[in-house]
């Protein structure tokens, strides 16, 4: 195996207790409820340990399930301005939907965030899922998926130009001669799109970073269409190498139709993965997990997914023929599919199908022994699968610390992972360059205010 130069990119992908739903019930899991912010600091606190790139949080706009399964999330961006002055170097990833937020508002936090962070924020871009978070927001149905990307296409192409109204160096505070921003440094933009408008300018300073570091998350045809013309991390999900080789080199040829250079999009699958010295004690975790859910609950899970009523169906049978869900679906089209597919292929029954869906929700899962798991992510890196990868641990955060002690120290000692930062920002770390400030020239109607 050719070695490949640069080093991985690693995420810390934090979810509640854990990535496995039953880990809130586990008795290694936290102990603590998933609202409480000393446990968040300590979690970021161990991945800054471990040097990894970013701290990445979903969200989501509804609770499900909240009686018997870990729901409800704090709103990611405050969550991650605390935490912020808790650690240093590591980079600070927040979920946020362009579907039910303004843009001025979301540019306007995500400025903020890198700001407080000195440069380490990262806005990972959703367009949300379900009609229960629509109907949070007063709408009856969730728009289209196309529609929905085709929005957030301009939704970012706004937040671009508000983040561009300023300057780098609008801010000279003159006190002698009574000129705190430089005269012509800030701008409206007057952006008039389809879908979107503002005025302008942003009423907070470019950030440290140029734009927040944007992060897409999807498979289908849009959402990768959408990461090519935006994305610089792409998070997706894969099962298998082939898979994700040639996801990599998909996205790569759509980076070209964009005259993108393809050193600027990050790509990083997730991987949930249970670890422990031996393979038997590793597996031993992964049942101990798994015996948490029964083939009933197992089988309602797939039948809420998919959006198909299966419960005539043995949970223990093989998944019955269905009809092309994936294009019915106003959800998530590509991880319906990759289900369908996984369950096809390893000739799962509708349980373990269910079981998989708990245990990492269609991401790549692992079981075995430190050296194992940074083989899988060496050859990975090597054969141009990906540039790295979101770790999602199982339990929290006992499953992180185990990664940090174990794992890194195998891949610092493989050369293929940092030993220390060598910067401060998160494009930094990952390698990205400081986008110039141009988007703003592309609006003939700005103009420039004297403040």
């Amino acid at each position: 195996m050719s070695k490949r130069e640069g080093k991985l990119s690693l995420g810390a992908f934090i979810y509640y207790s854990g990535h496995h739903s039953e880990s809130w019930r586990h008795p290694s899991g936290s102990g603590h409820n998933p609202f409480d912010i000393d446990y968040f600091i300590e979690v970021a606190k161990t991945a800054e340990r471990g040097k990894f790139d970013m701290m990445f949080l979903a969200d989501y706009l509804h609770v499900s399930g909240a009686e018997q399964t870990a729901s409800g999330m704090l709103d990611p961006v405050t969550l991650l301005s605390a935490i912020a002055v808790h650690t240093k170097k590591l980079g600070l990833t927040a979920t946020s939907s362009t579907t039910y937020n303004e843009p001025f508002h979301l540019a306007r936090r995500y400025a903020t965030l890198d700001h407080i962070s000195r440069g380490r924020a990262a806005w990972n871009i959703v367009t949300s899922q379900h009609d229960t978070e629509a109907q949070n927001f007063g709408k009856e149905k969730h728009p289209e998926h196309g529609l929905r990307y085709k929005m957030a296409e301009e939704y970012v192409d706004l937040a671009r130009n508000l983040w561009d109204s300023w300057d780098d160096k609008a801010l000279i505070n003159d006190k002698e001669n009574r000129k705190f921003i430089q005269p012509g440094s800030v701008k409206e933009i007057n952006y008039k799109g389809e879908w979107y408008a503002s005025r302008g300018p942003l009423n907070v300073p470019r950030p440290p970073q140029g734009y927040p570091v944007l992060v897409v998350a999807g498979g289908s045809e849009a959402g990768i269409a959408f990461a090519a013309k935006t994305g610089e991390v792409v998070f997706t999900a894969s099962q298998s190498l082939e898979n994700s080789k040639a996801f990599y080199k998909k996205l790569q040829a759509k980076l070209a139709e964009e005259n993108r250079d393809p050193r600027s999009i990050k790509i990083m699958p997730g991987i949930s993965p249970i670890i422990a010295e031996t393979e038997e004690a590793a597996w031993a975790k992964y049942e101990e997990l798994n015996q948490l859910i029964s083939d009933d609950e197992a089988l309602k899970t797939v039948s809420a997914f998919l959006g198909i009523d299966l419960s005539d169906y043995p949970a223990t049978g093989p998944l019955p023929e269905l009809p092309d869900l994936a294009a019915q679906s106003n959800a998530m089209k590509s991880r319906i599919q990759l289900f369908i597919d996984s369950a096809r292929e390893a000739n799962l029954s509708i349980a373990q199908l269910g079981r998989k869906m708990h245990g990492a929700r269609g991401h790549l899962e692992f079981v075995g022994t430190p050296a194992q798991l940074a083989d899988l992510l060496e050859l990975w890196f090597n054969e141009y699968a990906c540039d790295g990868f979101n770790i999602m641990p199982p339990v929290l955060p006992d499953h992180l610390t185990t990664f940090v002690d174990l794992v890194i120290p195998e891949l610092q000692k493989r050369g293929i992972f940092r030993e220390e930062y060598e910067g401060d920002t998160l494009r930094e770390h990952l390698g990205l360059i400081r986008p110039e400030r141009n988007h703003f020239k592309k609006n003939k109607d700005q103009v420039s205010l004297q403040i």
